[in-house]
Protein backbone atom coordinates (compact mmCIF):
# COMPACT_ATOMS: atom_id res chain seq x y z
CA UNK A 1 0.00 0.00 0.00
CA UNK A 2 1.11 3.56 -0.74
CA UNK A 3 0.28 4.98 2.69
CA UNK A 4 0.81 8.63 1.82
CA UNK A 5 -1.39 8.34 -1.24
CA UNK A 6 -4.12 6.68 0.80
CA UNK A 7 -4.01 9.37 3.47
CA UNK A 8 -4.11 12.10 0.84
CA UNK A 9 -7.03 10.48 -0.98
CA UNK A 10 -9.13 10.25 2.18
CA UNK A 11 -8.45 13.89 3.03
CA UNK A 12 -9.28 14.94 -0.54
CA UNK A 13 -12.60 13.08 -0.21
CA UNK A 14 -13.40 14.99 2.97
CA UNK A 15 -12.69 18.29 1.25
CA UNK A 16 -14.80 17.36 -1.76
CA UNK A 17 -17.73 16.53 0.53
CA UNK A 18 -17.36 19.81 2.42
CA UNK A 19 -16.59 17.91 5.63
CA UNK A 20 -12.91 18.80 6.05
CA UNK A 21 -12.39 20.49 9.40
CA UNK A 22 -10.35 23.68 9.54
CA UNK A 23 -9.30 25.04 12.92
CA UNK A 24 -9.45 28.79 13.35
CA UNK A 25 -6.27 30.11 15.00
CA UNK A 26 -7.90 31.99 17.86
CA UNK A 27 -6.35 33.77 20.83
CA UNK A 28 -8.73 34.41 23.69
CA UNK A 29 -8.30 37.88 25.17
CA UNK A 30 -8.30 37.72 28.95
CA UNK A 31 -11.02 39.93 30.35
CA UNK A 32 -12.77 40.49 27.01
CA UNK A 33 -14.59 37.20 26.42
CA UNK A 34 -16.35 36.47 24.03
CA UNK A 35 -13.97 38.61 21.93
CA UNK A 36 -10.88 36.83 20.56
CA UNK A 37 -8.08 37.48 18.10
CA UNK A 38 -8.18 35.52 14.86
CA UNK A 39 -4.69 34.87 13.45
CA UNK A 40 -4.80 34.39 9.70
CA UNK A 41 -2.47 35.06 6.77
CA UNK A 42 0.00 36.87 9.03
CA UNK A 43 -2.66 39.28 10.30
CA UNK A 44 -4.93 39.44 13.34
CA UNK A 45 -8.55 40.56 13.59
CA UNK A 46 -10.95 40.70 16.49
CA UNK A 47 -13.86 38.28 16.26
CA UNK A 48 -16.78 37.43 18.51
CA UNK A 49 -16.94 33.75 19.48
CA UNK A 50 -20.49 32.33 19.38
CA UNK A 51 -19.76 28.61 19.70
CA UNK A 52 -17.64 28.28 22.83
CA UNK A 53 -18.39 25.54 25.34
CA UNK A 54 -17.13 27.89 28.06
CA UNK A 55 -20.83 28.55 28.50
CA UNK A 56 -20.55 31.02 31.38
CA UNK A 57 -17.17 32.60 30.67
CA UNK A 58 -15.71 31.08 33.83
CA UNK A 59 -12.40 30.39 32.10
CA UNK A 60 -11.54 34.06 32.50
CA UNK A 61 -13.20 34.90 35.81
CA UNK A 62 -10.82 36.64 38.22
CA UNK A 63 -11.43 34.20 41.08
CA UNK A 64 -10.57 31.24 38.86
CA UNK A 65 -7.40 32.83 37.53
CA UNK A 66 -6.26 33.83 41.01
CA UNK A 67 -6.69 30.25 42.26
CA UNK A 68 -4.62 28.90 39.36
CA UNK A 69 -1.85 31.44 39.96
CA UNK A 70 -1.71 30.63 43.67
CA UNK A 71 -1.53 26.88 43.02
CA UNK A 72 1.23 27.14 40.46
CA UNK A 73 3.25 29.32 42.83
CA UNK A 74 2.73 26.79 45.64
CA UNK A 75 3.06 23.50 43.75
CA UNK A 76 4.68 24.14 40.38
CA UNK A 77 3.44 23.19 36.93
CA UNK A 78 2.89 19.42 36.92
CA UNK A 79 1.34 16.90 39.28
CA UNK A 80 4.22 14.41 39.20
CA UNK A 81 2.68 11.38 37.59
CA UNK A 82 -0.30 9.08 37.86
CA UNK A 83 -2.46 9.32 40.96
CA UNK A 84 -1.31 6.02 42.44
CA UNK A 85 2.43 6.73 42.03
CA UNK A 86 3.11 10.36 42.89
CA UNK A 87 0.40 12.42 41.23
CA UNK A 88 -2.20 12.88 43.96
CA UNK A 89 -2.01 16.49 45.05
CA UNK A 90 -3.98 18.05 47.89
CA UNK A 91 -5.89 20.12 45.32
CA UNK A 92 -7.13 16.89 43.74
CA UNK A 93 -8.44 15.72 47.09
CA UNK A 94 -10.18 19.04 47.74
CA UNK A 95 -11.71 19.08 44.27
CA UNK A 96 -13.06 15.54 44.57
CA UNK A 97 -14.60 16.40 47.93
CA UNK A 98 -16.22 19.49 46.37
CA UNK A 99 -17.52 17.50 43.40
CA UNK A 100 -19.06 14.89 45.68
CA UNK A 101 -20.88 17.59 47.65
CA UNK A 102 -21.79 19.42 44.44
CA UNK A 103 -23.56 16.30 43.15
CA UNK A 104 -24.94 15.14 46.52
CA UNK A 105 -22.95 11.89 46.34
CA UNK A 106 -20.61 10.14 48.76
CA UNK A 107 -17.52 10.40 46.57
CA UNK A 108 -16.11 11.64 43.26
CA UNK A 109 -13.20 10.73 41.00
CA UNK A 110 -11.22 13.00 38.68
CA UNK A 111 -10.20 12.17 35.11
CA UNK A 112 -8.16 14.07 32.55
CA UNK A 113 -11.28 14.77 30.47
CA UNK A 114 -14.98 14.05 30.30
CA UNK A 115 -14.25 11.76 27.35
CA UNK A 116 -11.88 9.66 29.45
CA UNK A 117 -14.36 9.63 32.33
CA UNK A 118 -17.07 8.15 30.10
CA UNK A 119 -14.82 5.76 28.24
CA UNK A 120 -13.10 4.46 31.38
CA UNK A 121 -16.16 4.09 33.58
CA UNK A 122 -18.44 2.45 31.03
CA UNK A 123 -15.74 0.13 29.69
CA UNK A 124 -14.77 -0.89 33.23
CA UNK A 125 -18.37 -1.68 34.16
CA UNK A 126 -18.92 -3.59 30.92
CA UNK A 127 -15.71 -5.58 31.20
CA UNK A 128 -15.80 -6.46 34.88
CA UNK A 129 -19.47 -6.95 35.84
CA UNK A 130 -20.15 -10.64 35.00
CA UNK A 131 -22.76 -10.85 32.25
CA UNK A 132 -23.27 -7.08 32.16
CA UNK A 133 -25.71 -5.61 29.64
CA UNK A 134 -25.56 -1.90 28.82
CA UNK A 135 -28.59 -0.06 27.44
CA UNK A 136 -27.52 3.07 25.58
CA UNK A 137 -29.59 5.99 24.25
CA UNK A 138 -29.44 6.17 20.45
CA UNK A 139 -27.93 9.67 20.51
CA UNK A 140 -25.29 9.15 23.19
CA UNK A 141 -21.94 10.88 22.75
CA UNK A 142 -19.03 9.12 21.04
CA UNK A 143 -17.17 8.81 24.36
CA UNK A 144 -20.02 6.75 25.79
CA UNK A 145 -20.26 4.63 22.65
CA UNK A 146 -16.52 3.96 22.70
CA UNK A 147 -16.61 3.10 26.39
CA UNK A 148 -19.36 0.57 25.80
CA UNK A 149 -17.52 -0.92 22.83
CA UNK A 150 -14.26 -1.27 24.73
CA UNK A 151 -16.03 -3.03 27.59
CA UNK A 152 -17.16 -5.72 25.13
CA UNK A 153 -20.30 -6.45 27.12
CA UNK A 154 -23.69 -7.13 25.60
CA UNK A 155 -25.45 -3.91 24.64
CA UNK A 156 -28.78 -2.64 23.38
CA UNK A 157 -29.61 0.77 21.93
CA UNK A 158 -32.96 2.26 22.91
CA UNK A 159 -34.78 4.95 20.96
CA UNK A 160 -33.75 8.46 21.88
CA UNK A 161 -35.38 9.66 25.11
CA UNK A 162 -37.93 6.83 24.90
CA UNK A 163 -38.71 5.17 28.27
CA UNK A 164 -41.17 2.76 26.64
CA UNK A 165 -38.56 1.38 24.27
CA UNK A 166 -36.10 1.09 27.14
CA UNK A 167 -38.71 -0.83 29.14
CA UNK A 168 -39.26 -3.20 26.22
CA UNK A 169 -35.54 -3.96 25.93
CA UNK A 170 -34.99 -4.36 29.66
CA UNK A 171 -37.99 -6.67 29.99
CA UNK A 172 -36.50 -9.00 27.37
CA UNK A 173 -33.11 -9.20 29.11
CA UNK A 174 -32.20 -11.91 31.64
CA UNK A 175 -33.68 -10.87 34.95
CA UNK A 176 -30.56 -11.56 37.04
CA UNK A 177 -28.02 -10.01 34.66
CA UNK A 178 -26.27 -6.79 35.79
CA UNK A 179 -27.69 -3.89 33.77
CA UNK A 180 -26.60 -0.29 33.15
CA UNK A 181 -28.80 2.35 31.52
CA UNK A 182 -26.59 5.07 30.00
CA UNK A 183 -27.93 8.40 28.77
CA UNK A 184 -27.29 12.15 28.74
CA UNK A 185 -29.22 15.00 30.30
CA UNK A 186 -28.70 17.72 27.66
CA UNK A 187 -28.01 16.53 24.11
CA UNK A 188 -25.76 19.19 22.69
CA UNK A 189 -26.54 18.93 18.98
CA UNK A 190 -30.35 19.22 19.20
CA UNK A 191 -30.63 20.91 22.59
CA UNK A 192 -33.22 18.50 23.96
CA UNK A 193 -33.28 17.17 27.53
CA UNK A 194 -33.82 13.60 28.70
CA UNK A 195 -36.89 12.59 30.74
CA UNK A 196 -34.65 11.55 33.61
CA UNK A 197 -37.36 10.65 36.13
CA UNK A 198 -39.20 8.43 33.62
CA UNK A 199 -35.99 6.67 32.59
CA UNK A 200 -35.19 6.10 36.27
CA UNK A 201 -38.67 4.62 36.78
CA UNK A 202 -37.93 2.05 34.09
CA UNK A 203 -34.40 1.31 35.30
CA UNK A 204 -35.54 0.81 38.89
CA UNK A 205 -38.34 -1.49 37.75
CA UNK A 206 -35.71 -3.79 36.23
CA UNK A 207 -33.02 -3.34 38.92
CA UNK A 208 -30.66 -1.54 36.53
CA UNK A 209 -27.96 0.98 37.40
CA UNK A 210 -28.29 4.45 35.85
CA UNK A 211 -25.39 6.32 34.30
CA UNK A 212 -26.08 9.99 33.53
CA UNK A 213 -23.81 12.21 31.42
CA UNK A 214 -24.39 15.79 32.61
CA UNK A 215 -21.55 17.26 30.54
CA UNK A 216 -23.62 19.99 28.86
CA UNK A 217 -25.59 20.78 32.01
CA UNK A 218 -22.89 21.08 34.69
CA UNK A 219 -22.84 24.61 36.10
CA UNK A 220 -26.04 25.66 34.35
CA UNK A 221 -29.05 23.86 35.82
CA UNK A 222 -30.27 23.44 39.39
CA UNK A 223 -30.14 25.76 42.38
CA UNK A 224 -26.40 25.22 42.82
CA UNK A 225 -25.73 24.34 39.19
CA UNK A 226 -24.77 20.66 39.31
CA UNK A 227 -27.08 19.77 36.42
CA UNK A 228 -30.52 18.76 35.24
CA UNK A 229 -30.74 15.92 37.77
CA UNK A 230 -30.48 18.51 40.54
CA UNK A 231 -33.03 20.77 38.84
CA UNK A 232 -35.46 17.87 38.53
CA UNK A 233 -34.85 16.56 42.05
CA UNK A 234 -33.65 13.11 40.95
CA UNK A 235 -29.95 13.03 41.81
CA UNK A 236 -30.54 10.39 44.48
CA UNK A 237 -31.98 8.08 41.81
CA UNK A 238 -28.88 8.20 39.58
CA UNK A 239 -26.20 5.60 40.31
CA UNK A 240 -23.33 7.43 38.58
CA UNK A 241 -23.28 11.08 37.52
CA UNK A 242 -20.58 12.00 35.02
CA UNK A 243 -19.54 15.53 34.16
CA UNK A 244 -16.88 17.74 32.67
CA UNK A 245 -14.77 20.59 33.99
CA UNK A 246 -14.06 21.88 30.47
CA UNK A 247 -17.37 23.52 29.58
CA UNK A 248 -19.32 25.71 32.01
CA UNK A 249 -16.66 25.20 34.69
CA UNK A 250 -14.29 26.81 32.20
CA UNK A 251 -11.11 24.76 32.70
CA UNK A 252 -10.44 21.10 31.73
CA UNK A 253 -10.99 17.61 33.12
CA UNK A 254 -13.81 15.19 33.86
CA UNK A 255 -15.29 13.33 36.81
CA UNK A 256 -17.78 10.81 38.08
CA UNK A 257 -19.75 11.10 41.33
CA UNK A 258 -21.38 8.10 42.99
CA UNK A 259 -21.33 5.99 46.14
CA UNK A 260 -18.03 5.48 47.92
CA UNK A 261 -17.94 1.82 46.89
CA UNK A 262 -18.71 2.55 43.24
CA UNK A 263 -16.10 5.30 42.95
CA UNK A 264 -13.49 3.15 44.68
CA UNK A 265 -14.30 0.32 42.25
CA UNK A 266 -13.65 2.49 39.17
CA UNK A 267 -10.54 3.96 40.84
CA UNK A 268 -9.18 0.47 41.46
CA UNK A 269 -10.11 -1.24 38.18
CA UNK A 270 -10.36 1.49 35.54
CA UNK A 271 -7.29 1.53 33.21
CA UNK A 272 -8.04 5.03 31.92
CA UNK A 273 -7.69 6.32 35.47
CA UNK A 274 -4.89 4.05 36.70
CA UNK A 275 -2.52 4.71 33.81
CA UNK A 276 -3.20 8.42 33.13
CA UNK A 277 -1.12 11.23 34.59
CA UNK A 278 -3.19 13.46 36.83
CA UNK A 279 -4.20 17.02 36.04
CA UNK A 280 -1.83 19.82 37.11
CA UNK A 281 -2.50 21.28 40.58
CA UNK A 282 -3.22 24.70 39.05
CA UNK A 283 -5.94 23.15 36.90
CA UNK A 284 -7.53 21.44 39.89
CA UNK A 285 -7.37 24.66 41.91
CA UNK A 286 -9.01 26.62 39.09
CA UNK A 287 -11.80 24.03 38.81
CA UNK A 288 -12.32 24.13 42.56
CA UNK A 289 -12.64 27.92 42.58
CA UNK A 290 -15.02 27.88 39.61
CA UNK A 291 -17.37 25.33 41.17
CA UNK A 292 -17.40 27.14 44.50
CA UNK A 293 -18.27 30.36 42.71
CA UNK A 294 -21.03 28.83 40.59
CA UNK A 295 -22.70 27.13 43.56
CA UNK A 296 -23.34 30.55 45.09
CA UNK A 297 -24.12 32.63 41.98
CA UNK A 298 -27.38 31.45 40.40
CA UNK A 299 -27.76 34.83 38.69
CA UNK A 300 -25.24 33.66 36.07
CA UNK A 301 -27.56 30.79 35.18
CA UNK A 302 -30.56 33.12 34.98
CA UNK A 303 -28.72 35.49 32.64
CA UNK A 304 -27.47 32.58 30.56
CA UNK A 305 -30.98 31.23 29.99
CA UNK A 306 -32.22 34.72 29.05
CA UNK A 307 -29.46 35.15 26.46
CA UNK A 308 -30.18 31.75 24.91
CA UNK A 309 -33.94 32.37 24.79
CA UNK A 310 -33.43 35.82 23.29
CA UNK A 311 -31.11 34.45 20.60
CA UNK A 312 -33.60 31.73 19.62
CA UNK A 313 -36.49 34.19 19.50
CA UNK A 314 -34.70 36.84 17.48
CA UNK A 315 -33.32 34.43 14.89
CA UNK A 316 -36.67 32.67 14.55
CA UNK A 317 -38.47 35.99 14.06
CA UNK A 318 -36.29 36.60 11.00
CA UNK A 319 -36.90 33.16 9.52
CA UNK A 320 -33.56 31.61 10.48
CA UNK A 321 -34.40 27.89 11.03
CA UNK A 322 -33.65 27.33 14.72
CA UNK A 323 -34.36 23.75 15.76
CA UNK A 324 -36.69 23.28 18.74
CA UNK A 325 -34.51 23.37 21.84
CA UNK A 326 -35.52 23.43 25.49
CA UNK A 327 -31.95 24.01 26.66
CA UNK A 328 -29.30 26.69 26.22
CA UNK A 329 -28.20 25.20 22.87
CA UNK A 330 -29.24 27.14 19.74
CA UNK A 331 -28.96 24.78 16.74
CA UNK A 332 -29.52 26.42 13.33
CA UNK A 333 -30.32 23.97 10.55
CA UNK A 334 -28.55 24.23 7.19
CA UNK A 335 -28.94 20.66 5.89
CA UNK A 336 -25.98 20.65 3.53
CA UNK A 337 -22.32 20.17 4.45
CA UNK A 338 -20.90 22.45 1.78
CA UNK A 339 -23.36 25.27 2.49
CA UNK A 340 -22.76 24.89 6.21
CA UNK A 341 -19.02 25.34 5.71
CA UNK A 342 -19.57 28.29 3.34
CA UNK A 343 -21.86 29.99 5.85
CA UNK A 344 -19.35 29.53 8.65
CA UNK A 345 -16.50 30.87 6.51
CA UNK A 346 -18.52 33.88 5.38
CA UNK A 347 -19.56 34.74 8.92
CA UNK A 348 -15.94 34.68 10.03
CA UNK A 349 -14.33 36.34 7.01
CA UNK A 350 -16.86 39.09 6.40
CA UNK A 351 -18.70 39.61 9.69
CA UNK A 352 -16.08 38.65 12.32
CA UNK A 353 -18.41 36.05 13.81
CA UNK A 354 -16.97 32.66 14.73
CA UNK A 355 -19.45 29.75 14.58
CA UNK A 356 -18.08 26.36 13.60
CA UNK A 357 -20.02 24.14 11.16
CA UNK A 358 -21.31 20.87 12.61
CA UNK A 359 -21.11 18.17 9.94
CA UNK A 360 -21.04 14.37 9.72
CA UNK A 361 -20.03 12.29 11.67
CA UNK A 362 -21.03 14.56 14.58
CA UNK A 363 -24.54 14.77 13.10
CA UNK A 364 -26.19 12.63 10.39
CA UNK A 365 -25.75 13.57 6.73
CA UNK A 366 -28.46 16.03 5.72
CA UNK A 367 -28.74 17.57 9.20
CA UNK A 368 -25.63 19.77 9.05
CA UNK A 369 -25.98 22.86 11.19
CA UNK A 370 -24.43 25.83 12.93
CA UNK A 371 -24.51 25.49 16.72
CA UNK A 372 -24.72 28.78 18.63
CA UNK A 373 -24.00 28.95 22.36
CA UNK A 374 -24.83 32.39 23.77
CA UNK A 375 -23.25 33.27 27.11
CA UNK A 376 -24.11 35.82 29.81
CA UNK A 377 -21.28 37.94 28.40
CA UNK A 378 -22.74 38.38 24.90
CA UNK A 379 -24.32 41.83 24.98
CA UNK A 380 -27.26 43.25 23.00
CA UNK A 381 -25.05 44.91 20.38
CA UNK A 382 -23.30 41.61 19.67
CA UNK A 383 -26.69 39.89 19.48
CA UNK A 384 -27.91 42.51 16.96
CA UNK A 385 -24.84 41.94 14.83
CA UNK A 386 -25.27 38.16 14.96
CA UNK A 387 -28.88 38.27 13.79
CA UNK A 388 -28.26 40.73 10.95
CA UNK A 389 -25.19 38.78 9.82
CA UNK A 390 -27.04 35.46 9.74
CA UNK A 391 -29.83 37.02 7.68
CA UNK A 392 -27.32 38.45 5.20
CA UNK A 393 -25.46 35.16 4.84
CA UNK A 394 -28.68 33.16 4.44
CA UNK A 395 -29.84 35.48 1.67
CA UNK A 396 -26.50 35.52 -0.16
CA UNK A 397 -26.07 31.74 -0.09
CA UNK A 398 -29.72 31.02 -0.81
CA UNK A 399 -30.15 28.86 2.26
CA UNK A 400 -33.88 28.21 2.81
CA UNK A 401 -35.55 30.12 5.62
CA UNK A 402 -37.70 28.32 8.19
CA UNK A 403 -40.96 28.41 6.22
CA UNK A 404 -39.23 27.43 3.01
CA UNK A 405 -37.61 24.39 4.68
CA UNK A 406 -41.01 23.24 5.96
CA UNK A 407 -42.51 23.48 2.45
CA UNK A 408 -39.55 21.58 0.97
CA UNK A 409 -40.06 18.80 3.53
CA UNK A 410 -43.66 18.40 2.43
Amino acid sequence: MDYEQYFGKRIADLKADGRYRVFADLERICGRFPVALNHRDGKTREVVVWCSNDYLGMGQRAEVLAAAHEAIDRCGAGAGGTRNISGTNHYHVLLEQELAAFNAKEAALLFTSGYVANQTTLSTLGATLPGCIIFSDALNHNSMIEGIRHGRSHKHIFKHNDPADLDRLLAAAPKDAPKVVAFESVYSMDGDIAPIAELCDVAEKHNAMTYLDEVHAVGMYGAEGSGVAERDGVRDRITIIQGTLAKAIGVVGGYIAASQACVDYIRSFGPGFIFSSSMPPATAAACLASIRYLRHHPELRVKHQERAATCKRRLSERGIPVLPSVSHIVPVMVGNASLCKQASDMLLDEYDIYVQPINYPTVPVGTERLRITPTPLHDDAQMDHLVESFCAVWDRLGIPKAGEQAKAAE
